[in-house]
């Protein structure tokens, strides 16, 4: 297989599918144009890494699209003396930005050999000195290391438990795809006070969801 330019298929996805999605925030681009996302894919996908697809990673797992993932980290705005709670850690490779950005960052993922592999990529690359990479199921919640700054999930949960929205620091922010497929909503919770959050609607989208994810009550006639 030939090798594709790099560089600027990433000056392309950035010029041509980021900016255009409204992520106009220079920390976020350059935090992309610094992180190499195709060392985070799947070596038969490595050439599109930068395309806008939600790319497989084994274990019928798929990678948020690069304009979802920057969305999300501009959404975020995470501060470097904040701690975040990564829910799905996948490839690694948005663990590898929030840790750019964090003080420290807690990546729970419930599939071990996903977890390992993405254990060897941020170490190729020199970035766990600030993530703790945890094995388990945080699909509800993961109360082990909170309260967090920042919460991401990386998958869409059909609702969003209490749990997570408990688990912010007052300032804290949390982002959550949440509905049905095919009809879900990126969402932005921050926490105003001790029992008061507000509520932000970002953009739409179809985004498949974590492993145990939370369900509503069915009815069935």
């Amino acid at each position: 297989m030939i090798e594709m330019n790099f560089d600027e298929a990433r000056f392309n996805m950035i010029e041509q599918q980021i900016r255009p999605w409204n992520v106009l925030d220079q920390r976020v681009l350059d935090l992309l144009n610094e992180v190499p996302r195709e060392d985070f894919v799947p070596a038969q996908y490595r050439n599109m890494a930068l395309t806008d697809m939600e790319l497989p990673i084994g274990f019928d797992q798929l990678m948020m699209t690069p304009r979802v993932e920057a969305r999300m980290l501009q959404a975020l705005d995470v501060q470097s003396n904040e701690n975040v709670l990564e829910v799905g850690t996948g490839s690694g490779y948005v663990t590898a930005l929030l840790a750019r950005l964090a003080k420290k960052v807690y990546s729970v993922e419930i599939i071990p050999d996903l977890l390992a592999a993405a254990a060897t990529r941020l170490a190729e690359h020199d970035t766990k000195k600030n993530i703790s990479l945890e094995e388990g199921d945080a699909a509800k919640g993961w109360p082990l290391d909170a309260p967090y700054n920042v919460i991401a999930l990386t998958g869409s949960t059909p609702i969003l438990p209490d749990t997570f929205k408990n688990a912010l620091t007052i300032g804290g922010r949390l982002f959550a795809v949440v509905g049905d497929s095919p009809n879900m909503e990126a969402l932005l919770i921050t926490r105003v006070g001790e029992f008061d959050w507000m509520t932000e609607s970002l953009f739409e989208l179809d985004l498949a969801p974590l492993k145990n994810a939370a369900e509503p009550d069915r009815f069935v006639l």
